[in-house]
């Protein structure tokens, strides 16, 4: 079914699309200019001693000078005549030829021959109670809004914004100023009465920095400001579990005043200066810092609580673990590490980081180029992960860092890697004690999708099981993990639908797949008979925003019943930012935003019943920016609308 005039901006095709990490792959930075700073930090850090990284890969350095040595013998690799990156990896978008598959019917296999019908199944999810669509149920994510189901708070324009949900319409009752909040990315948690406001800053060296600002809202009428931090690097990703907030904070290659080759100065005399600069560096210029409170800024990190790799293809940064109360940010507890990371995951008990893999080669070939990664040298490259590598390693390797949380408190648990590369934080999962990740192509000799499953053995997270040669010549789109099922979403011409049983993680067995035209971006599980696809597909001559209903009852044929079409051109907003999709169950509803090929916003409603799709739009004024748009779902069964122009209740009658 086609729905009439729906509005989106011209079509973004598939090596253009925004990755669903984006809100958490929020920048790169080089790290700060060079300077000295007190050895130590205020706060404890995270318990960690060198018997925790016995044969993991990974030691704890003795020091200061001896963790100041690893990073300049690693960078003086990566300078040259221009300053970082030179002769390091060069991406390149390339094309390859459609696979011909014929469209909208289960594909056969082996492994699904004898298989029972049921077994695995998918669990519907629902919005966080602070009305966020997350990745993992009772761990929230930061958004531009939440709830506690009386009072909304937002960030918009640098202030803060507190209204009452009580009365039969939205009141707004207060705003705050925010300073350095005004630009794109500003985020917030809330935690009780407390919020957490999440913003960054880059200046005009490359040097970015994360501020955090907390509020106490126990009287929403007049929100008080009570902390302020400031980290020296960009924030890779935020969690909030039982009134405890982790950050992930980066702080990569130092912004260094380097030498360029001219007139006067030939490349080799430009290299030898800025290896020189290298070599003067401090300590203070590649760890991440702090200051609390507009007090003096100090590392966040001890020198002798940083791990270090034992190679040198995990890439060169520093990663700071942080965890905290809520309304506690200036007592932390810290972990770091010497290597520049790319994914976030984590689950209310654990939390994994996934680097991307460091090339020595001369370029990068890949096909459908889409999450921003940083290269060695600074800089972003708007890629999705390398489909093969052309003058890399021959295997490219993606390295895995899992840790126990407990509390604040951050623990290096075990590590381990994995060929190839993953997508976003999608790709990742752990469940009964299990890692299992999604990874795509990472060498010259293969270009087909796997599904590793990990094992903590001692210090290494080891390889149980895989599952390879899912969607050979494609790339993976979506993933969305069940207890003991993954459901995975490969393209190139069509969309080949896998469905994985992982009842038995040495053994994940493919039980079905679907080849539909297009490809689902965002895969929402509505229960367990029935799974919603987001993202795009041919329509009108053009490409455009689709919905697709799938049964996924018998999952060694799953079905797709009923598919919803946008227009050419049109963008499901909710297969770039899973947030901008709610899923009403008692109303079997699903509302999301949608544009059109002028970037003007509808939302979607999309009402789910005897195998149909039934599909409404309701435009939205044209008062702000489309990807800010939020649908909060409150306990009462209503829903609040908020827009650039403030907060009203959407009727979804």
């Amino acid at each position: 079914m086609a729905l009439p005039h729906l509005l989106t901006r011209s079509l973004v095709t598939v090596g253009a699309l925004t990755g669903m990490g984006a809100a958490f792959l929020v920048g790169t930075s080089y790290g700060g200019a060079p300077s000295s700073g007190p050895a130590a930090p205020a706060a404890p850090p995270g318990d960690a001693s060198p018997a925790a990284y016995t044969g993991s890969g990974l030691s704890l350095s003795d020091g200061c000078d001896e963790l100041l040595d690893h990073y300049v013998d690693r960078g003086l690799d990566l300078v040259g005549a221009y300053g970082w990156g030179q002769g390091g990896p060069v991406y390149y978008a390339t094309s390859s030829d459609a696979a011909g598959a014929t469209a909208g019917t289960p594909m056969d296999s082996a492994e699904t021959s004898g298989l029972a019908a049921r077994g695995p199944a998918p669990v519907r999810a629902t919005n966080e109670e602070s009305g966020t669509n997350v990745q993992e149920t009772g761990v929230d994510e930061p958004d531009v809004v939440k709830t506690d189901g009386t009072t909304l708070v937002r960030i918009q324009d640098g202030e803060l914004v507190t209204y009452d949900l009580s009365g039969p319409e939205v009141q707004r009752l207060a705003s705050v100023d925010v300073p350095g909040t005004a630009g794109p990315g500003t985020e917030l948690l809330l935690s009780g009465e407390t919020v957490v406001v999440l913003a960054q800053q880059t200046d005009r060296l490359g040097e970015t920095t994360t501020d955090l600002t907390t509020f106490d809202v126990s009287t929403p009428a007049a929100p008080e400001q009570t902390h302020t931090a400031t980290y020296t690097g960009s924030l890779l990703g935020a969690r909030l579990h039982d009134g405890v907030v982790r950050l992930v904070v980066e702080r990569g290659l130092p912004a260094l005043d380097f030498e360029q080759p001219g007139r006067r100065t030939s490349d080799r005399e430009a290299t030898e200066a800025n290896r020189d600069l290298v070599r003067g560096t401090s300590i203070g210029d590649w760890l991440p810092t702090v200051s609390y409170d507009g007090g003096p800024e100090q590392p966040l990190l001890e020198c002798d609580r940083v791990a270090v790799p034992d190679g040198d293809d995990a890439g060169l940064g520093a990663v700071a673990v942080v965890g905290f109360d809520a309304n506690a940010p200036q007592a932390p507890s810290t972990t770091g590490l010497a290597v520049e990371t790319g994914v976030v995951y984590a689950s209310a008990d654990q939390l994994y980081l996934a680097t991307y893999p460091s090339f020595g080669g001369p370029a990068i070939d890949c096909w459908g180029c889409l999450d921003p990664v940083r290269l060695q040298g600074g800089g972003v490259v708007d890629r999705l992960v390398p489909d093969w590598i052309a003058g890399g390693p021959e295997d490219a390797a993606t390295h895995l860092y899992a840790f126990d949380l407990d509390g604040i408190d951050t623990t290096f648990a075990a590590s381990g890697e994995v060929a190839g590369t993953l997508r976003d934080r999608w790709s990742m999962d752990a469940a009964d004690g299990v890692l299992r990740v999604a990874v795509g192509p990472g060498s010259t000799g293969d270009d087909a999708n796997s599904v590793v499953t990990f094992r903590q053995q001692g210090n290494d997270l080891v390889e149980s099981g895989r599952l390879d040669d899912l969607g050979r010549g494609e790339q993976i789109q979506s993933v969305r993990w069940f207890d003991t099922l993954a459901i995975v979403v490969t393209f190139r011409q069509v969309d080949p639908l896998y469905a994985v049983d992982l009842t038995d993680p040495a053994r994940p067995t493919l039980m079905g797949a679907l080849k539909v035209p297009g490809f689902s971006a965002y895969l929402h599980p509505l229960g367990e008979r029935r799974l919603l696809g987001v993202g795009e597909g041919p329509q009108g001559g053009g490409w455009g925003a689709q919905a697709g209903l799938f049964d996924v009852t018998d999952l060694t044929r799953p079905e797709q019943l009923d598919t919803v079409q946008y227009g050419a051109g049109s963008t499901a907003l909710a297969g770039q930012d899973p947030r901008q999709l709610t899923w009403l169950p008692d109303d079997r509803t699903v509302l999301s935003v949608v544009t059109d090929r002028r970037y003007r916003a509808e939302v979607s409603v999309l009402t789910v019943g005897d195998g149909q799709l039934a599909g409404r739009t309701v435009p939205l004024p044209d008062d702000g920016d489309p990807t800010q748009v939020r649908l909060v779902p409150l306990s009462d069964g209503r829903v609040v609308l908020v827009t650039g122009s403030g907060a009203s209740f959407f009727d979804v009658a």
